[in-house]
């Protein structure tokens, strides 16, 4: 007679775990946003805002994506409760931080915008995949579709789709075209990872 396997037991992160899990995810998304901006190669949410911002203005990417996630804490705070905001305070203060600080210890003189998409976008996956399973974001789009989702019935994937497309639009007026298609090449990059890697049962650790 056969059995039916049981779930799997979660394992609670240790505190060192979630704390070595923050520098090294940020890190890497911190090295994929450096190579997109230094190839001029845009993507979705938030740090996608902040460089369609830094392409179209100059501003320095570090504040403005800092200064544009400062409203959605509060979401954060009502939707995820004080631990996953506080460990999202702390994610997007050092992506802040290793972009602006990346310059002097990274010099790159060129780079082909493909490989600046593929290997960009594959650090950022990796590095956002690392802080999701650690119960950890980088941004208030994610949070705002969560927000919406609950409070209205809108589905949150329609909304981050929607506000990504958005970014996109407006991209139209600031980047050629063959940029733009270098940015479709890393955003499907990221989201490859995150969609391959990212799935119920697939990882059971809790934080």
């Amino acid at each position: 007679m056969s059995q039916i396997a049981s779930a799997p037991t979660p394992h609670k992160h240790h505190l060192y775990e979630d704390l070595l899990a923050l520098p090294l995810g940020t890190l890497m998304i911190s090295i994929g946003i450096v190579l997109f901006a230094k190839a001029t190669v845009l993507t979705g949410g938030v740090a996608g805002l902040a460089l369609l911002l830094q392409f179209a203005t100059g501003a320095d990417f570090s504040i403005l994506f800092f200064v544009i996630n400062l409203p959605f804490y509060w979401l954060a705070l009502r939707r995820m409760g004080w631990a996953f905001t506080l460990r999202t305070v702390a994610a997007v203060a050092l992506i802040s931080l290793f972009v602006w600080a990346t310059p002097a210890w990274l010099r790159i003189e060129a780079i082909a915008p493909l490989y600046a998409a593929c290997a960009g976008g594959a650090a950022m996956g990796l590095g956002l995949l690392a802080l999701a399973r650690h119960r950890t974001a980088i941004g208030g789009v994610n949070i705002l579709a969560l927000y919406l989702q609950e409070r209205h019935g809108i589905r949150a994937g329609w909304v981050q789709l929607g506000i990504d497309a958005a970014i996109f639009a407006a991209a139209l007026f600031v980047l050629p075209l063959d940029k733009l298609a270098m940015s479709a090449v890393g955003t499907i990059v990221i989201n490859a990872i995150l969609a391959m890697n990212h799935k119920p049962g697939r990882y059971t650790a809790i934080s």
